[in-house]
């Protein structure tokens, strides 16, 4: 195995472990460890490889939660459906951009996250919420709209989805959260298809993180049991990792490094 697919398996396992212990998030970092750990060169590959890695991952843990009875099918179904279209586009115009820029508006999208996760989080609302005609006309346009995002930066985009979802809809934080990885999974297969069909998808990288990625879950457990009573703390620390990593992203795309 090559010193690349060793360091794309351990970015992934580190991934994983972020995503088991500290919540979303984890996977706009991503990007970030592929172009400054595993050396991935051209930014649009970097992106379209974390793509395909997060839609697999929310997949995964869109299946537990499924199991579980947590995710509300048909908000989620038309939410992620509007939103595959503005997934689609996105992709497309951020092809079409230069790569240093492109970094740069990433390194944007990584802080809005960073930020989203350090505001207080409310977990009242409607368990028995069902879909009705005002619910979609407020869903489809915010779909499409956190699609076109999560397209143009290459991330799952929950932290847009799980806000979206809960405006429109007035469901629990707890179900958004869950149903959002149906829009995850749409998204990074979207973005990751549109990537792959202009060559800027890098398979065995990709592969190497999926499997990382898995290690990582399983390591980070213990991890995420201990801090299962102190979750606001840390999710404030992972927060402020992000704008950390943020602030280097954007300086490396501004001094051209």
């Amino acid at each position: 195995m090559s010193l690349s697919l060793v360091l794309a398996t351990v970015s992934g396992a580190v991934i994983g472990v972020l995503l088991t212990v500290f919540g979303g998030g984890g996977s706009v970092l991503a990007t970030p460890l592929l172009l400054y750990v595993v050396g991935v060169r051209d930014p649009h590959v970097a992106i379209g490889t974390s793509a395909a890695a997060v839609a697999v991952n929310a997949a995964i843990g869109l299946a537990g939660q499924a199991r579980a009875g947590a995710v509300k099918w048909p908000c989620a179904l038309v939410f992620g459906a509007a939103g595959l279209a503005g997934a689609l586009v996105g992709a497309h115009l951020a092809k079409q951009i230069d790569g240093g820029r492109l970094v740069l508006w990433f390194a944007v999208a990584m802080a809005l996250v960073g930020v989203s996760m350090l505001l207080p989080r409310k977990g009242q609302g409607d368990p028995a919420v069902h879909l009705n005609a005002a619910m979609t006309v407020k869903l489809a346009p915010l779909g499409l709209l956190t699609g076109l995002a999560a397209g143009f930066f290459g991330i799952g985009g929950g932290f847009l989805i799980v806000p979206g979802l809960i405006a429109a809809t007035g469901m629990t934080l707890a179900h958004a959260a869950a149903s959002s990885l149906v829009s995850v999974v749409v998204f990074g297969a979207a973005t990751s298809a549109s990537y792959a069909a202009s060559g800027l998808v890098d398979w065995p990288v990709f592969a190497a993180l999926v499997a990382g990625g898995g290690l990582g879950a399983l390591a980070g457990l213990p991890a995420a049991r201990a801090l299962a009573r102190r979750a606001d703390t840390a999710r404030r620390i992972f927060a402020l990792m992000v704008l950390a990593t943020a602030a280097y992203v954007a300086w490396r795309a501004l001094s051209g490094v």
